[in-house]
């Protein structure tokens, strides 16, 4: 008996449905928790002061929170983390430098090793990693003690995360000064990270912090490593860049604000790969949570007092980001309980420094504070100023300007009627030494007018000035032209084009720093003391350096 064969017309019609109503199955998108902070700048313990913020419940109206703190950050992040089993924690630089007396006293290795037990994976260099130059920048990531040997209370074992400098290049060797990329793997799904600081550094940093070293234009480097990343199959790219910009000004931090928003970054975000669907940036201290030419770009401000979350959804089919939103968190001290294991860190660190950091350096009457008024001028500025024009009589010092990024807090009113070292430091932590050198009138013109020259914001960086020193600027007046001619006197003696005036600085700015590069034609240089020690010197003799009269006048 044969075998009858089965019509084949019912697997035909059912193949033919197929083809026009049975979808196919689709693979699962990843979602992919990525956190982020920027300048944290050594911020172990809580900063000073608090942060003004929009009140959830009613918008016209401000909360004071205090933010901050390795301890309740860690917290924080342990808390997102939880969220998803895929996450990283990443940082756009500026982790260490201008750092308060605890981290700094070590040489910022309690800064690297909180970090470090946090979790963070990878971080682009800022600027301020190369304050103490490169073979210092080095040792933090691979460990060791530094030149004047071992501070802390454990042997340090350098970074457990990756730092990232992409574009910057040892001249000598031609080389990588450090790594430019890392990838990570979610569920499968590649994710470069491209990390780099910005090409200006040379011009932040003391020219000998940067010596040896060159820093490409940053859209190109990070399109040449797109490209090459693509080559090798990689298709989801995020920026960690240490460039930022400026948002409105306020009376109040707006978190996830984006208004008005200028600054460098709006013109190098256009110039990216289209493959880059992220930029965490840095630099500028502001917080945001912006859409610029299609891509998310965030900052979470400075020091440590908020903290990025950024979640990603991957299309495994192609590798590519689909979809970016972030949320920038406050790190509320009173809501978020201190990890344990940071507090041990920072206490063990506290026990050593707090000989010298408690050791009382003046009397101080009142507080003296580093926000400027409208013509620029701030009154510890001027007290730092007259500081340093005092400490350099002895060089034929006429004359002393200080730069505002050098002043990097408020001094308080001490409870007590003492200033503590610790609170001196944080207002001065470069330990830049005084530089003496002779200028003539028509220099120091030029010198004023780079405070609106080449700086990042329109309103520019305006020198702080010592008593006896008075001129003029308008603001409505091109760049170039703001300074009133004739209006430069030096105890009411009106200073010539071809006058030979002493003009103290600090090192930094001796060299061209923050883009005063007049300063780099002064002669006769002589070499003092540090900044530091000029203003415990100056303050313990004046406990009372106010009232403080303007030194400089603004029209319009």
């Amino acid at each position: 008996m044969t075998r009858r064969a089965r019509p084949l017309w019912p697997a035909l019609l059912l193949a033919l449905a197929c083809l026009t109503g049975c979808a196919m199955p689709q693979a699962t998108a990843v979602t992919v928790k990525v956190l982020a902070i920027n300048d944290f700048h050594g911020s172990l313990r809580t900063p000073p002061g608090s942060l003004r913020i929009p009140d959830p419940a009613d918008a016209s109206r401000t909360l004071t929170v205090r933010a901050g703190g390795a301890d309740h950050l860690a917290t924080l992040i342990a808390e997102l983390q939880a969220k998803n089993p895929l996450h990283v924690f990443v940082a756009a630089g500026d982790l260490v430098g201008a750092s308060p007396l605890l981290s700094a006293l070590f040489h910022d290795e309690p800064t690297i090793e909180s970090l470090s037990r946090m979790g963070l994976r990878v971080s682009a260099v800022g600027n301020h990693e190369f304050d103490r130059g490169s073979a210092e920048l080095l040792r933090l990531q691979r460990g060791g003690c530094a030149a004047d040997g071992c501070r802390g209370p454990q042997a340090f074992g350098g970074a457990g995360f990756q730092y990232l400098a992409a574009g910057t290049r040892d001249t000598r060797s031609g080389q990588p000064l450090l790594p430019a990329t890392h990838v990570e793997r979610f569920a499968g799904v590649a994710v470069a990270f491209i990390g780099l600081t910005l090409k200006s550094t040379p011009s932040m940093v003391a020219a000998r912090g940067v010596r040896g070293l060159a820093f490409s234009d940053e859209a190109q480097t990070i399109n040449a490593e797109v490209a090459r990343l693509r080559a090798q199959g990689v298709a989801a790219f995020v920026v960690l860049l240490h460039q930022g910009g400026f948002p409105a000004e306020g009376p109040r931090v707006e978190p996830d604000g984006c208004t008005d928003v200028d600054g460098p970054i709006i013109k190098l975000v256009p110039r990216l790969d289209q493959a880059v669907a992220v930029v965490v940036t840095g630099h500028t201290h502001r917080a945001y949570n912006c859409r610029i030419d299609g891509r998310l770009v965030t900052s979470a401000g400075s020091h440590g007092r908020l903290l990025t979350e950024i979640d990603l959804e991957l299309d495994p089919a192609r590798g590519r980001v689909v979809q970016a939103q972030a949320r920038n968190h406050v790190v509320d001290a009173s809501r978020y309980a201190r990890d344990p294991a940071q507090s041990a860190l920072i206490e063990a660190y506290e026990r050593l420094a707090q000989p010298l950091a408690q050791r009382r350096v003046a009397r101080l009457a009142g507080a003296l504070s580093r926000e400027a008024n409208a013509a620029g001028e701030s009154p510890l500025g001027q007290v730092i100023a007259d500081a340093q024009l005092e400490a350099t009589r002895s060089a034929g010092a006429q004359v002393a300007f200080m730069n505002p990024g050098g002043i990097r807090a408020s001094l308080p009113r001490p409870a007590d009627g003492w200033l503590s070292f610790e609170e001196l430091f944080a207002a001065q932590p470069f330990g830049n030494a005084l530089v003496t050198m002779t200028l003539s009138g028509a220099q120091i013109i030029e010198l004023l007018e780079q405070q609106w020259h080449g700086q990042p914001l329109a309103a520019g960086r305006v020198l702080q000035v010592s008593s006896g020193f008075t001129y003029t600027w308008d603001a409505s007046r091109p760049r170039g032209q703001r300074v009133l001619a004739g209006s430069l006197r030096l105890h009411g003696s009106a200073i010539a084009d071809d006058s030979r005036v002493r003009v103290t600085v600090n090192s930094f700015m001796a060299d061209g720093g923050d883009h005063f590069r007049a300063l780099r034609q002064g002669s006769e240089r002589h070499t003092g003391m540090q900044d530091i020690e000029a203003l415990e010197a100056y303050l313990a003799a004046r406990p009372n350096p106010l009232p403080l009269l303007p030194r400089i006048t603004r029209l319009h």
